[in-house]
């Protein structure tokens, strides 16, 4: 049998050299860590639906940024559970807010740590929706335009409390309008808005909303979220962020949107973010409990493969830990 002149398996046997010539890579520069902080939680608390993650405390939010910061990941994404709830989401505001007042802790114990600030309502709101409700049809609905002035509150404080970006999950239409506009008026025209450009209405979410405590009191967010049979919609409204003044896209969920990510990513030449959910760590975690799977191995290959869909960054609950691995062979 004659053999072609090249053979691919030269570079693949030897570990070194298989490491060397790897197209892709999770350096810690391209992660970055979602953290949990409510207000009215003196320990650490384990989040039962999402194994190794924790809600944080207000007194302890600063350390595991700081331990983030140690492990190498540049970048928090900061979620806030308020004390207190009402039905227009005023702490996501209050300039003393739970979030505002991790900000500043954060900046004093990491100082070169970026902090991003997500921006909702859901976790602010008695009903747990994303934004201000009204009424269509004799039914409660989310108000798009009477919820974009509460947004552009929430992102003005976060800003003035020194998040380094912005990240608005709600989906409400012109949303990034509305925050870049309030952010430009208030002088913090050099902050960057973080956009949830492509966000689906995803059954991958359901641990999160444990976490975040926000689950909606009544329906669903598919009325503002998109829809998972939709591709050409995901273009629409990154196209659309990026107009109002969006610096970054994030696609959520990630794990089973890789053509979106790719999609994404190669219509618009702009810097991408894949958010790895709750619901796809929760089913990796379950599945590594009961020794079905390599855990450390298969983290790194849902990761390596939103690398590989086109995503520039990763949004993972793992992130710490995968910043400390060794590289695999």
């Amino acid at each position: 049998m004659t053999f072609p002149d090249t053979r691919a398996r030269r570079l693949r046997d030897h570990p070194v050299l298989r490491r060397m010539v790897a197209e892709m890579d999770l350096s810690p520069r391209r992660l970055i860590q979602p953290l949990f902080v409510k207000e009215a939680l003196a320990e650490p608390a384990p989040i039962a639906s999402m194994p190794g993650q924790r809600q944080f405390g207000p007194a302890q939010i600063a350390e595991e940024a700081r331990r983030v910061a140690e492990a190498g990941v540049p970048a928090v994404l900061l979620f806030g559970i308020p004390a207190e709830k009402d039905a227009q989401g005023t702490q996501a505001s209050a300039p003393d807010g739970v979030v505002q007042r991790a900000i500043g802790a954060i900046k004093q114990a990491a100082p070169d740590l970026a902090v991003i600030a997500d921006i909702c309502l859901c976790e602010y709101t008695d009903h747990g929706h994303c934004g201000v409700l009204g009424e269509a049809a004799g039914r409660p609905t989310v108000d798009n335009d009477a919820t974009l002035p509460r947004l552009a509150a929430a992102a003005v404080s976060c800003a003035r409390a020194g998040a380094d970006a912005v990240a608005p999950s709600d989906m409400m239409d012109g949303r990034v309008g509305a925050i870049r506009e309030a952010l430009d008026e208030a002088d913090l025209a050099h902050v960057p808005i973080f956009s949830y450009a492509v966000k689906y209405a995803s059954h991958f979410y359901g641990p999160f909303r444990e976490a975040a405590e926000s689950p909606p009191a009544f329906g669903d967010r598919r009325g503002y979220q998109m829809d998972p049979a939709n591709t050409d919609e995901a273009l629409r409204e990154a196209a659309d962020d990026l107009d109002e003044g969006a610096d970054l896209l994030i696609v959520k969920p990630a794990l089973a949107y890789g053509d979106i990510i790719r999609r994404v990513k190669e219509t618009f030449a702009v810097p991408v973010a894949a958010y790895t959910v709750s619901g796809a760590c929760a089913m990796v975690e379950a599945a590594a409990a009961r020794g079905w799977i390599d855990r450390q191995a298969v983290i790194r290959e849902v990761l390596l493969s939103l690398r590989r869909a086109g995503a520039d960054l990763v949004i993972t609950y793992w992130a710490a830990e995968v910043a400390a691995y060794s590289p695999l062979p």
